[in-house]
């Protein structure tokens, strides 16, 4: 007995015998696919745009003290970066306890487990951050609520240039903090050198004028003509004076403040002061401009992304695609009807399948 063959057309019959079974199920799942598609919110999705910038051109220091120029980073680890800031929960968890979303979802009460979990899942499934093929960073949010959806896409959008410059920010302070101890240390460091060269000034009589080695050698050379001329002509008493008078400035015991013995001896002394003082002074000076220069780059905050596209509020839904939705549900419930009825036929033993057959009994 020869084995018996079936074709798609062969399933004609069958539909034709159960054809009002078949036409009152895809008419219910007309019915009911219409009125839950239009149950179903509009949901709208807002977009934003942005370049991330190279981290080394937004640094405050290098713009303040050197001049540098924003450039826009399209190197993958710029992408990548970004990115994964974007995806960290941290940001998610900061958007959702900003705009309220546990309220906005129904998940329940913020601090509950299960609530934040749910909360945390309908964020992710809403939300969504890529790499477009023209090396820009696409930020994508859906909400039924196409207002709210702009604000958090444009929201998420300055958390993450936020975080991206938060990265760098301590170690900014750290080093302004570093700057501050030198400029501190330098400071006292002046202040003991200063005290040290006036000292030194006092005691030996040097306070840097130009003219004091030539006045002290000019004084020196006429006190001891006019002691050599008074010996000459034999005046004892005015070249006892002369005497007294060129040993006040030659020698320290001589009586004069300004001395030949105690101004050699200070210069060579004064010389290694006056050498730390203005070595000091100098890194002072650039110690409290690089001070200054840290602190001003620091207090300024340098965006680290270019936005080419701020989000708007969408003026199309995005979804449900409502007449989709009806004409799947038809055909799908077309399609199993067809299944269920060739199966029970199958089952009950009517293998005349093609053939004229009894009717089927309900």
């Amino acid at each position: 007995m020869s084995s018996r063959s079936y074709s798609l057309l062969g399933l004609w019959p069958v539909v034709n015998r159960w054809k009002y079974l078949v036409a009152g199920a895809a008419a219910l799942a007309l019915i009911i696919s219409v009125i839950v598609s239009l149950m179903m919110p509009n949901i709208y999705k807002s977009t934003a745009v942005f370049y991330p910038t190279n981290p080394n051109t937004t640094d405050p220091d290098r713009i303040v003290s050197d001049g540098g120029k924003l450039e826009l980073g399209g190197r993958a680890e710029d992408l990548d970066r970004v990115i994964t800031i974007g995806e960290s929960q941290t940001l998610a968890e900061l958007i959702i306890k900003r705009f309220d979303l546990h309220k906005h979802y129904k998940t329940g009460k913020a601090g509950d487990d299960l609530a934040d979990q749910a909360a945390l899942d309908e964020f992710n499934g809403n939300f969504t951050i890529v790499h477009n093929d023209r090396d820009a960073i696409e930020v994508n949010f859906l909400d039924r609520d196409k207002i709210l959806a702009a604000r958090v896409a444009n929201a998420i959008v300055a958390a993450i240039d936020s975080i991206n410059q938060q990265l760098t920010f301590e170690n900014r302070r750290t080093i302004i903090n570093l700057y501050q101890g030198r400029k501190e240390f330098l400071e006292r460091e002046y202040s003991a050198a200063h005290d040290s060269l006036l000292a030194g000034r006092r005691r030996y009589g040097i306070y840097g004028m130009e003219n004091e080695s030539r006045y002290l050698g000019r004084a020196i050379i006429e006190t001891e003509t006019k002691l050599r001329q008074a010996e000459g002509e034999g005046n004892t008493s005015k070249a006892a004076g002369l005497r007294k008078a060129l040993r006040g400035l030659t020698q320290a015991d001589g009586g004069n403040f300004l001395n030949l013995e105690n101004y050699v001896k200070g210069t060579d002394r004064m010389a290694t002061v006056y050498a730390r003082f203005a070595d000091i002074q100098g890194r002072l000076i650039g110690a409290r401009n690089a001070y200054e220069t840290a602190k001003l780059g620091i207090s300024g905050k340098i965006s680290s992304i270019y936005s080419v596209q701020k989000a708007f509020p969408a003026t199309k839904k995005t979804a449900p695609v409502r007449w989709l939705i009806v004409v799947s549900s038809v055909v799908v419930t077309l399609a199993l009807s067809i299944i269920f009825i060739t199966l029970l036929e199958l089952y009950r033993g009517n293998l005349s399948v093609g053939r004229p057959g009894s009717e089927p009994q309900y």
